[in-house]
């Protein structure tokens, strides 16, 4: 699967193995969850920074539009990068980068019908039940 060679590979570049991402996905979710809307919130977010197109693409059924970390810290802001860096255990140069590989299919896998959920609260089960198990590929920490 394509998203696991991609997780896959994003564990081989930390030094913290695949707990840094894990815990990232982690503080992805409760960021998601603690804007004002919840998911449509950071959605708003990204239309406001020219990237509406990007975030509807992770919403709907079709392919995930990519982005750039760049793009992505600019949405965030650097204070939000800095607290998402300290809660995974990472690097803030690193999160980012991280993020435009991962956020895209944690906000996919939480709208499996193409709908943001009620109140726009991600559930971390059902996300992480919709990538297949990241926990047990995170657990391995090699691909």
């Amino acid at each position: 699967m394509s998203l696991l060679d991609t997780l896959g590979s994003l564990v081989g570049k930390s030094p913290e193995g695949g707990g840094g991402q894990q815990a990232l996905i982690a503080a992805a979710l409760e960021f998601v969850n603690s804007q004002p809307g919840g998911l449509n919130g950071l959605i708003d977010r990204f239309k406001e920074k020219g990237l509406g197109d990007v975030v509807t693409s992770w919403v709907s059924n079709g392919e995930n539009q990519p982005i750039a970390p760049d793009a992505l810290h600019s949405v965030l802001g650097s204070e939000a990068v800095t607290n998402l860096a300290a809660k995974a255990g990472v690097q803030p140069d690193q999160v980012t980068g991280l993020l435009s590989q991962i956020l895209p299919h944690v906000v996919n896998a939480a709208t499996p019908e193409g709908e943001v959920p009620a109140e726009g609260k991600l559930n971390a089960t059902t996300v992480l039940g919709a990538l297949g198990g990241l926990s047990a590929l995170f657990g391995k920490g090699n691909a």
